[in-house]
This record gives C-alpha cells, structure tokens and sequence, in this order.
C-alpha cells in the first residue's frame, strides 16, 4: 500500500527536526528535506497549529513541540527492560563512573533507549532515541549475536562497513569472525571503531526465553577504559549485572 504523501512529508520532518534540538530555519530544512521551501511552510502550519512543532519568533527557527512528548508519554515506561534495568545500571555507574547505556535492535540499527551519565568532565555525546550502526558498536555486536539465523544473515546483508575510524571493521568476513567471539566470549568490544579514542564494553541482557532482547555497555576514553581494566574489573562487575537483571526479567540460564 503506497504511503500517503503529506503525512509522509510531515513524520519526515518531525523526524529531521528531531536532529536540531535548538531549531532550525525553515529554508535550510526545506534543503535538507528535498522540498520546496512552500511545501515546508504550509506542513510546518499545520504541525504548529497542533504543537507538533513550535517557531522562535526571534531566531525563525522551527522545532520540537510538547505534543510529541505527550505522545511518548509512557513510551520508554511502558519497555520493561528500561524499568528494571535502571537501578542495577545505576549501580554499576556508580562503581566505575563512566557512561552507561541501554541499547536494542531495531530495523537493523541500534537503538539507546536509555543513558546513565558519568560525573567525568570528557564524556561520551549521545542522546536517548539516537541510533548507531550495529557493525562499529559494542552494543550492536551483542545484539546481533543473539538474532536468529536468518534475521542475523538479513541484517548483515543489508550492512555497509563504512570506515567511521581507523579500527572500523570493514568486511563482512571480519564481522563475521567477530561476532563469533562475541558467541563465545558472551561480550563484545568497540574499540575505537565508533568513534576514535572512544573504548566500550557490552554485555546482553536475556528475557525469559533465554533471548538477547537488550545490550548495555560502559563507554569512556580508552585512557580510562583500558584493557587492564576491561579485564580485572569491567567484565566482572558487568557480567554480574547482566545476570542480576535477566534473572529480574524472568531468565533462569
């Protein structure tokens, strides 16, 4: 069934919206829709009119409005992992003070659905509801290892290997070879493959069912995640966590 066009056109610009937090102007969201700057004003008329969007009448930028929040509302509530996962993440953030976050799959990305901060002053950037490829993150190679065999195959199919940094994995037999040793080592690393100078550890979390059906990783610069710690702390403490909260979303493995 084909989509119908204007609202097409209006969840597309929520969505480009959704990556400028402190505005934009409608011209230069018009260029980087693809539609003609009338187009744009008339869609971005009737989203205001509803609070969908909002217009600073100094700056002539156009963003987020309340009603999207109302909408998601009880959204990130409503997914149990977020729920009881948030204490147990807490803790470990606690105890090692670097960032944490929550993660799943979806339509072959990653997902953070959920971000515990570190009170280091070099942080990790990211938001909640942002997304990053599975190929070049910890957290994406944990996820994929728990798909079934023919979603995995889909997934990696459809995969382009980009090189983000140095390090970046950039072939499917080596993402292959790698996903292996997440199988068999029950983590998976990012090293510096994301972003460069940027180390991260993963571990699953399992539903009832023995599931992968979440990942969370410790995030931080490789001069404070190294390997030694990686090693004499981090797997430890966080596969303890991995357990504590699977065993609290029904898991008995």
């Amino acid at each position: 069934m084909a989509n119908v066009q204007s609202l097409e056109r209006a969840l597309t610009l929520l969505n480009k919206l959704s990556e400028y937090p402190e505005g934009i102007q409608i011209s230069r969201l018009a260029e980087q829709v693809g539609l003609t700057k009338s187009t744009v004003h008339r869609l971005l008329a009737t989203l205001t009119n509803m609070n969908y969007t909002i217009k600073d009448e100094e700056t002539d930028k156009y963003k987020i409005g309340l009603q999207v929040l109302f909408l998601s509302r009880n959204l990130i509530n409503n997914i149990n992992v977020v729920t009881i996962a948030k204490p147990f993440l807490e803790k470990l953030c606690q105890e090692v003070n670097e960032t944490i976050h929550l993660c799943i799959e979806d339509r072959g990305e990653v997902i953070y659905i959920d971000k515990i901060e570190s009170n280091q002053t070099i942080r990790m950037y990211s938001r909640i509801g942002s997304r990053a490829p599975i190929y070049c993150t910890a957290v994406g190679k944990v996820l994929l290892s728990g798909m079934d065999k023919d979603k995995k195959n889909e997934t990696i199919s459809k995969m382009k290997f980009i090189p983000k940094t140095p390090t970046t994995i950039t072939s499917k037999e080596e993402f292959l070879e790698e996903i292996e040793k997440v199988d068999s080592q029950g983590y998976a690393l990012d090293n510096s493959e994301n972003e460069a100078s940027l180390m991260c550890i993963a571990f699953p979390i399992f539903d009832h069912n023995g599931k992968i059906i979440a990942s969370f990783s410790v995030s931080g610069p490789n001069n404070r995640v190294t390997p030694e710690l990686i090693e004499t702390s981090l797997i430890g403490k966080m596969k303890q966590c991995s357990i504590e909260i699977s065993r609290n979303l029904g898991y008995s493995g």
